[in-house]
């Protein structure tokens, strides 16, 4: 934890350095929030339901998108870039020499501070949703999110690390982080709406349902325990072979000083 509050500070210290990023970021999420609603509203101008999905039920599945890509863009990708950097020019033996896990170093090493505004603006908006919706959550419900959620992040997490350890193997790696992104956005409407074939790859290709779907069907009471004990599941297996296949991964780097 000491170290998690390190890199925390310097991430900080390091974005401030930039503060028209500040500007710059802000309007990119205004943007992108505008954007997402906004076809929301032309849909339901047309239907009262999209898959049997309300809009106030689908507004709180865009803030459950933005704030899993304000996690991706805060901390996921920022550190996994520079991991791959690391890796191309040699100096991913400055972290590997250090007196810690080398994967949680490189795992935070490097925090996006400005894009916490994706996850400011999706609380904001699941907060309005669940008040749109008009029920209470019980006990049950909120414990089933949490867990979802949770087992989302560390899901989209292993993934991201997965794909970023093949830079032990080959050069350019950046294409296929480029593809997940694209991808992800298909996350702003529930897997439920795609043919079957984009419906498997946005589950179990990219794990897009597990990051944004499996969430937002435990807050409004449509996951079923088997799915839920599915996602934690895959949570923890895929964690396991992140884990196994980073370690084989370094066991193949040839750095700077090899």
């Amino acid at each position: 934890m000491r170290l998690v509050v390190t890199f925390i500070r310097l991430g900080i210290l390091n974005e401030l350095q930039y503060r028209a990023n500040f500007w710059v970021q802000l309007l990119r999420s205004v943007l992108g929030m505008v954007t997402a609603v906004g076809g929301l509203a032309v849909v339901f101008q047309h239907t009262d339901t999209l898959a049997g999905w309300r809009p106030a039920e689908l507004l709180a599945l865009v803030g459950i998108y933005f704030i899993m890509g304000g996690f991706i863009n805060t901390v996921i990708q920022p550190s996994m870039e520079a991991f791959l950097e690391d890796i191309r020019r040699g100096t991913l033996d400055f972290v590997l020499t250090k007196p810690a896990d080398a994967q949680l170093l490189i795992s935070l090493r490097r925090l996006s501070l400005w894009s916490t505004f994706d996850l400011v603006l999706g609380v904001a908006v699941l907060a309005y949703a669940l008040v749109q919706v008009g029920y209470l959550l019980s006990p049950l419900q909120i414990l089933a999110f949490v867990l979802a959620l949770g087992a989302g992040a560390v899901i989209v997490y292993s993934f991201w690390l997965i794909l970023a350890t093949f830079a032990f193997w080959f050069i350019r790696i950046e294409n296929i982080l480029v593809i997940f992104q694209s991808l992800y956005q298909a996350g702003r409407w529930p897997v439920g709406i795609y043919p079957d074939v984009l419906r498997f790859v946005l589950t179990f290709l990219v794990p897009v349902a597990f990051a944004v779907t499996v969430p937002a069907e435990a807050l409004i009471g449509r996951l079923t325990g088997q799915v839920l004990a599915t996602a934690v599941g895959l949570a923890v297996g895929i964690f396991a072979l992140a884990r196994w296949f980073w370690r084989l991964g370094l066991r193949h780097y040839a750095g700077a000083s090899a």
